[in-house]
């Protein structure tokens, strides 16, 4: 699975990340630092990888809407630096998950995910 990591993360979690599978580039490796919010999610969509950050602007689903993503992952910790600690627990859920396209809350205890909408099929609508 690929991952970027917004700009809000200790750096020390991408080799642990890395260590666990998945790959990771940062929103600092690549000069996204100071980007808007709009920019960073486009920058994922484009390179089709899943957005990790603290930023609660993402987990707005009209704003930045995660159907059209490999999806936006929200980690809701009380310290950013702890993320390191508690985001390791969610790893195994997101790998056997359904995180494309869809929206993850992922705090201390629990993970909440928003569904993707589906379109209703025509026998639905009959």
């Amino acid at each position: 699975m690929r991952l970027k990591l917004d700009e809000n993360f200790d750096l020390r979690l991408v080799p642990a990340l890395r260590k666990e599978g998945f790959e990771v580039d940062t929103v600092r490796d690549e000069g996204l630092s100071g980007s808007s919010d709009q920019v960073v999610y486009q920058v994922c969509r484009d390179s089709r990888r899943v957005l990790v950050s603290l930023g609660l602007d993402f987990s707005n689903p009209l704003r930045y809407p995660p159907e059209p993503t490999e999806g936006i992952v929200i980690v809701r910790v009380p310290r950013a630096l702890l993320s390191l600690i508690r985001t390791t627990s969610a790893l195994a859920e997101m790998k056997s998950g359904p995180l494309k396209g869809a929206l993850w809350i992922v705090e201390p205890g629990r993970i909440r995910i928003h569904e993707p909408r589906r379109e209703r099929s025509q026998e639905e609508s009959e």
